[in-house]
């Protein structure tokens, strides 16, 4: 990895990157820190703390709901990236929990959008990373969300969606297209007002943008989405319109102990028809 490092970015001295190794400065999509003489891996993404001219730093705080020594449930905010990407490091959900609680191994096992809010499962330690990943992997974690969306009176409820979205030529965007559904939605509308409704979506599989890409298609785009069905030009760090959607609950067998897990996001989302 040192040698991938060097060559690829020699800006960074190799001599730096060796410092920011030894510091836990690089870790890898995972999580995991990167040492120096670690056998490269073709595409595995790493992250290494750089410095940033200017890092915007989302409203709201992030909240711990419950830390044992395996997993971690944390709250996030709209606006909060889970990792660092782009223009965000420092003021990301993953970096901030591990300063702010000492979790050098601590990774996240799912991710959710960063104008998404609410729970995000972590695992604390990589000995028993692979028991809690199993869980998304085999689909034996119930992730329940709430959303505000306009509502149809022809649009019958309970439904499913089921569709085939891949990615988009319009950066950062998904889409629907023809063939074999690799994506399915159960959603049910729990409150009508006079101008929006609010749902519960509960996705069976974990597709980019599922829910989004699914309410859009149905004709029902979240409240201030700016992605789905038209690109919105509001500006990068207008905090004044969150994402009306929020990732309401997580419910598993702990596979380590057959214990019964279920986690509720204190958060909430802006009146049906407030402002």
């Amino acid at each position: 990895m040192l040698d991938f490092l060097a060559a690829r970015l020699p800006r960074v001295s190799r001599v730096d990157w060796q410092r920011r190794m030894a510091s836990g400065e690089v870790v890898d999509e995972r999580g995991d820190a990167v040492v120096p003489d670690r056998r490269f891996e073709p595409g595995l993404r790493l992250f290494y703390y750089r410095t940033l001219d200017s890092e915007p730093q989302p409203p709201g705080v992030e909240s711990v709901l419950y830390c044992d020594e395996h997993v971690l449930v944390a709250d996030k905010p709209h606006f909060m990236p889970v990792i660092p990407s782009g223009r965000y490091l420092h003021h990301t959900l993953l970096v901030r929990l591990k300063r702010e609680l000492g979790l050098s191994e601590l990774s996240p096992l799912h991710r959710i959008d960063r104008d998404t809010a609410g729970l995000v499962l972590f695992s604390v330690q990589q000995k028993t990373r692979g028991a809690y990943q199993a869980l998304f992997r085999e689909r034996n974690i119930c992730k329940e969300y709430e959303a505000v969306a306009p509502w149809r009176p022809e649009q019958v409820f309970p439904c499913e969606r089921a569709s085939r979205i891949e990615e988009s030529p319009q950066f950062f965007r998904m889409q629907e297209v023809s063939g074999a559904p690799n994506s399915l939605t159960y959603i049910e509308r729990l409150e009508t007002g006079a101008h929006w409704a609010r749902y519960r979506l509960r996705p069976i599989t974990g597709k980019r943008h599922q829910l989004r890409v699914h309410m859009a298609a149905l004709g029902l785009p979240l409240r201030n989405d700016v992605f789905y069905p038209d690109v919105n030009d509001s500006p990068d760090g207008d905090w004044s319109r969150p994402l009306q959607l929020l990732a309401r609950s997580l419910a598993f067998t702990d596979p380590l102990n057959g214990q019964p897990r279920s986690f509720t996001s204190g958060l909430r989302l802006l009146p049906l028809d407030g402002a």
